[in-house]
């Protein structure tokens, strides 16, 4: 049998946090989430506001091309409204966010919460009960660990 690598949470990592104005209420309490995530493992984050959830992968990308940060966590919210601009929103943002993830020297993590109502949001997104930020934040942290073991030598594939 191979090894079995199982990543824990990084610990002292400088990672950058894109977030969307829109419902910010909501991207508050998901960025509180996160932060808390990030200090309980002794990290660092500087974070970007953007107008809304299409202008997340833009920023995305310009971080990935020109900054160095260990991951980089993307946090918004889309609310089903009565037209189609929920669905192409949220089809876009995931598509352009996806994209860049498998593309990306470091670690992207997806939090754009895509909601039916207001209150599946807020439950969501408080970081007293479903505490999205702080998940998503721990998932970025594990991915963060991954990419620092791959990177080391002998964790190259087919050696040993």
């Amino acid at each position: 049998m191979g090894r079995i690598f199982r990543p824990e949470p990084a610990g002292g990592a400088r990672v950058a946090i894109v977030v969307s104005r829109f419902n910010e209420p909501l991207t508050s309490q998901l960025l509180e989430g996160a932060l808390a995530k990030l200090h309980e493992h002794d990290g660092q984050a500087d974070v970007y506001w953007v107008p809304g959830a299409f202008e997340i992968p833009q920023a995305c990308s310009w971080l990935l091309e020109r900054a160095s940060y260990a991951g980089l966590c993307a946090l918004g919210c889309l609310l089903r409204g009565e037209t189609d601009h929920y669905s192409v929103l949220a089809t876009e943002v995931a598509r352009r966010l996806g994209e860049l993830s498998v593309r990306a020297e470091m670690p992207l993590a997806f939090g754009v919460l895509t909601c039916r109502t207001l209150e599946q949001a807020e439950v969501r997104a408080d970081p007293q009960r479903e505490n999205k930020g702080g998940e998503v934040m721990g998932a970025l942290l594990e991915m963060v660990d991954l990419r620092k073991a791959l990177d080391k030598p002998e964790a190259r594939f087919g050696s040993g």
